[in-house]
């Protein structure tokens, strides 16, 4: 099924697309499904993966991975927690620490979904008394994950502050300490031996961390390490789980720069000449507002158009000088693969699904939402 999967070079083809307006996000159920068989076999298995719901936001994508026995996930935020506690599943991780009035509807998820275990993330002894004080306030035990700045300076605590802190978790009243969370998104080199030797390094000082932590008599301290560029690598490491994402729906970005990682494109963009201004010019309604566009151009891997330059990318139009511009007429439509997908589904209220090159129904991007219910 995978051979045939990945050997259909038009699997981006819906027959139907005519029915479809333009810009749209598709996606491929099949090529989604692909992706999760790959993504347990470099694992070993479902226990050791709490995959990133960010990337998709879907529910129907969490219940994919539920079919093949994944039962953990992590969420960057209220919504994305929500939307996984909906689907049923037991473990769930907020990968961002709760501040603010977030620290309310942290506990409010917890209290509606009881048969969820819902975790989170901390890096701040303050934050830390404030988990404490709210879970006996509403008398709902609080397991906590210790965030470690493994070098990517965006969260975390620095390795010689976290003893104090895990401590800390440890013997606060309510609190659970679970283990650690060292994510590693600035790891992401092309070479993967390059790839590989930085991110071991990096994990040495979090191993020998660990250790101490061991020889003092605290046992059980689990590790959530990695992204997706990182994922193959801490997969060697018997006790850790990873938490990939991106390879889940993967997009232009992965495919370019992590040649190692070979997982399949599983959704990609609709997007209509809507204007031929000049020579060599196509504007196509794929503006801002419609792929992701915090990356440098190309933003976008074009199927059938080999050469094109972007001269011109605004909130609901992108521009491209191209040689084969000729041989496109106003009203047609191109299908391509957006650079970063993880904030390009987050642009669509919905996706539409492509089953055996037809478009045939849509499933809502709940999660991308500010707020659900909570």
């Amino acid at each position: 099924m995978e051979k045939e999967v990945s050997e259909n070079i038009n699997w981006y083809i819906a027959a139907n697309v005519e029915d479809i307006a333009s810009p749209a996000l598709l996606v491929y159920p099949d090529r989604i499904e692909s992706n999760i068989k790959k993504m347990i076999e470099i694992a070993g298995s479902t226990d050791r993966l709490r995959p990133h719901v960010k990337t998709h936001k879907i529910p129907e994508i969490i219940r994919l991975q539920m079919k093949h026995g994944i039962t953990k996930f992590k969420c960057a935020t209220i919504p994305e927690t929500e939307m996984v506690a909906k689907c049923g599943a037991k473990d769930i991780l907020l990968a961002m620490q709760p501040v603010g009035p977030n620290l309310n509807r942290f506990f409010k998820l917890k209290k509606k979904f009881p048969d969820s275990e819902i975790s989170c993330i901390a890096d701040n002894e303050d934050i830390i008394h404030q988990l404490s004080e709210m879970s006996k306030k509403t008398g709902l035990k609080t397991h906590v994950w210790l965030d470690i700045n493994n070098g990517m300076n965006r969260t975390g605590i620095s390795l010689s502050e976290a003893a104090l802190l895990y401590k800390m978790i440890i013997n606060l009243p309510g609190l659970k300490a679970e283990g650690l969370h060292v994510y590693d998104g600035h790891i992401h080199e092309a070479d993967f031996n390059l790839r590989q030797r930085i991110c071991n390094e990096a994990f040495v000082p979090v191993k020998i961390f660990v250790d101490e932590l061991i020889n003092e008599g605290i046992s059980k301290v689990k590790i959530i390490a990695g992204g997706t560029p990182s994922f193959p690598i801490h997969a060697l490491r018997a006790e850790i789980e990873c938490s990939p994402g991106t390879l889940l729906l993967w997009d232009y970005k992965s495919s370019s720069s992590l040649a190692d990682m070979d997982f399949l494109h599983a959704a990609c963009l609709l997007t209509r000449v809507v204007s031929k201004p000049a020579k060599d010019i196509l504007c196509l309604d794929l503006g801002h507002k419609s792929v992701a566009s915090e990356m440098p151009q190309p933003r976008i891997k074009i199927f059938g158009l080999e050469e094109f330059t972007v001269i011109n990318h605004s909130e609901e139009h992108m521009v491209i000088r191209s040689s084969e511009a000729s041989g496109f007429n106003t009203g047609d439509h191109l299908y391509c693969i957006p650079y970063h997908i993880c904030p390009t589904v987050a642009l669509y209220d919905y996706v539409s699904v492509v089953n055996e090159h037809r478009v045939a129904g849509k499933w809502n991007v709940e999660a991308r939402k500010r707020k659900i219910t909570i």
